[in-house]
């Protein structure tokens, strides 16, 4: 994502127009060069990428300032979850055309994530391409020397944590497509923007990154459904665990569904794009997590613990009886 003056494309007028203002870094040479620097100064840098496509993780016709905000959330979640603190991040753009209508929202919403979270635009590429448009973000964090949290590193007895509430952005999608989710909520607009807001604009818990460093085992996003993620980290961490379905947070919305008998409790624990935090935390430091979640405003909850064994993680209902999924989490193959 460079840009010469004297020789400007309509590719580089593009970026001169709308995401130079954006590079506010100096490490970003204010996108005249062909990559950006970042200072290390005795920390580590974490790095993640994430795309999102349209038909995949967004519908066309969305709204552009909800994509900008949502691809860069992704990647703020990941960073969130590994306990760092943004530092930067580089824009990959396939369109199908340079539309101002759909640009200028685009920018503007990126450049006020981006300014929120402490989170500079470094530099990237833009391409044009005759199939569906996609959004690609490669962020970077930093944290001290070795501190970084891993999926790995879950033992026997922590207690696992969620924040916020899960299953909301899958009933969303569920809203913006007209499904089950969509009839049941057909007397409560609020409810379906609700809902489908969750879905369009995820909430990164980077407030939640110092306590998560301070406090957690092991930790990741959860981007492609509870159930499927906790069995990711189980598996990195050699455990299992057994979780209690009662204790999972809910919204409003989701809970009253799930009273109606709507939809399921499988579908909220094994639908994605929630982008919340998971992690496991070792009994005698709990008490503490939360309260450094309260002072952080980050509602968390405690679902269950880690247990000996590699079996796939247990759901039990309020009675004991353990749930069977068919289905642990969204895949993409």
């Amino acid at each position: 994502m460079t840009q010469d003056s004297k020789q400007a494309s309509g590719e580089d007028s593009l970026i001169a127009r709308y995401f130079k203002p954006l590079a506010t870094d100096l490490g970003a040479f204010g996108l005249d060069d062909d990559a950006a620097a970042l200072k290390a100064g005795g920390e580590e840098i974490v790095v993640t990428t994430d795309a999102i496509v349209e038909g995949v993780h967004f519908l066309a016709g969305d709204p552009p300032d909800t994509l900008a905000r949502k691809a860069l959330r992704v990647n703020l979640s990941d960073i969130a979850a590994k306990g760092a603190v943004p530092a930067g991040f580089v824009l990959t753009l396939a369109l199908r055309g340079a539309d101002e209508s759909w640009l200028a929202p685009f920018a503007q919403a990126l450049g006020e994530d981006a300014s929120h979270y402490g989170c500079p635009l470094l530099g990237g590429d833009t391409v044009s391409t005759p199939g569906p448009l996609m959004i690609s973000v490669t962020a970077f964090g930093r944290l001290p020397q070795g501190r970084m949290v891993h999926r790995a590193g879950a033992k026997a007895g922590d207690r696992v944590f969620v924040t916020g509430t899960i299953g909301d952005a899958a009933l969303g999608l569920d809203v913006l497509r007209g499904g089950v989710a969509a009839s049941a909520l057909a007397d409560d607009a609020a409810a379906r923007d609700w809902l489908a807001s969750r879905y369009r604009v995820p909430q990164p818990r980077n407030a939640l990154a110092l306590a998560v460093r301070e406090h957690a085992r092991a930790a990741m996003d959860v981007s492609d459904g509870l159930a499927g993620d906790l069995a990711k980290l189980c598996v990195a961490s050699g455990v299992s665990a057994e979780i209690e379905l009662p204790r999972i947070p809910h919204s409003p919305a989701a809970a009253a569904l799930l009273a109606r008998g709507a939809v399921g409790v499988e579908a909220l624990i094994a639908g994605g794009d929630d982008y919340e935090i998971l992690c496991t935390v070792p009994a005698g430091r709990a008490d503490a997590f939360v309260q450094a979640a309260q002072g952080a405003g980050v509602a968390v909850a405690a679902i269950g613990q880690i247990v000996a064994g590699r079996a796939r993680p247990r759901f039990l209902d309020g009675q004991g009886a353990e749930l069977t999924l068919k289905r642990l989490s969204y895949s993409h193959f």
